[in-house]
């Protein structure tokens, strides 16, 4: 029974017609109906026949209401407009022509937009997957592409949108860690803006198939802790910072020592080498690794006694 429901569902064409002819002819029959009523009514008037008044009169006015009825199946489709159109509560099609067209006076015509439409989600505070406490907000781009579905399928596909939106943003906040510091191999929320967006996506494609809905584009827009851990967080950043910069400069220092060490023992000949033992080479490392990965000025010693004193 759900599989026949959901087939249901699938927009198909309506039997439809270009509505100029029909709009043509009814105004014509119209104003021929409007002539005949003015010379029945002349025709009482002058004391003719009042059988052929009366009947002219009958005729115009039968005539008349069928113009009027057959008018009533007019209706107007702009571009990147569809028209549903049902038959006493049963699904007769939809109407993607633009233009004037004509249908069956006795369908119910319901017009549904297939523009682009976009939207921002209010931004929300949440729980990132550490348990963290943020705030996020995304803009989601949609177009209604099964106008069958987004009229019965959903009880307000606009509001049904907006409301799973919500929700996923909150799902994805949940999913991911706003930031994973020292750990690279964590997909994060500040740090994999990329595939998030994708997850994002997919996440809103799933729920927003049910109202006949495609989303062209989900991306994070406004993305922060909340205001009661952003100071500890962000000393937290500046923390770590640090440590990375210094980490960094110690390894290039270290480099710089090894290469400077081996420098002085080669030389360039054998005359001008330096041969240094464990203890100079110790204390040619200390003061070198002092002046390169000091965060100070240095101030330079003169030694002038031995190298041994």
């Amino acid at each position: 029974m759900g599989e026949n429901l959901n087939e249901k569902l699938d927009e198909y064409p309506a039997r439809t017609r270009t509505g100029v002819p029909v709009a043509v002819a009814t105004i014509v029959v119209t104003l021929a109906t409007i002539a005949g009523f003015v010379v029945s009514v002349r025709t009482l008037a002058t004391e003719g026949s009042v059988a052929a008044g009366v009947a002219g009169l009958v005729t115009s006015i039968l005539v008349l209401l069928v113009a009027v009825f057959v008018a009533v199946g007019l209706y107007m489709i702009q571009p990147n407009q569809s028209v549903v159109l049902t038959l006493f509560g049963d699904y007769r099609g939809s109407d993607r022509t633009p233009g004037l067209r004509w249908a069956n006076p006795l369908y119910v015509k319901q017009k549904i937009s297939r523009r682009v439409r976009n939207f921002t989600t209010e931004t929300s505070k949440v729980n990132d997957a550490n348990g963290n406490p943020i705030q996020i907000a995304s803009v989601v781009v949609w177009q209604v592409v099964d106008t069958a579905k987004a009229v019965f399928g959903v009880d307000d596909y606009v509001d049904y949108v907006h409301i799973q939106s919500e929700s996923a943003v909150r799902q994805l906040a949940r999913s991911y860690p706003y930031d994973a510091w020292d750990d690279t191999h964590v997909t994060t929320l500040i740090g994999d803006p990329i595939e998030v967006n994708r997850d994002l996506l997919v996440e809103l494609q799933e729920r927003a198939d049910d109202a006949g809905v495609t989303i062209l584009e989900a991306r994070i827009t406004d993305l922060s802790y909340a205001p009661e851990i952003a100071e500890a967080m962000l000393r937290r950043q500046q923390a770590s910072a640090i440590v990375a910069a210094r980490a960094k400069i110690v390894e290039g220092a270290v480099l710089m020592v090894r290469d400077a060490v081996a420098q002085l023992e080669a030389g360039t000949t054998d005359a001008n080498a330096i041969p240094l033992d464990s203890d100079r080479k110790a204390t040619f490392a200390a003061n070198l690794m002092t002046v390169i990965a000091s965060d100070q000025p240095t101030n330079p010693v003169v030694n002038v006694g031995t190298l041994s004193r």
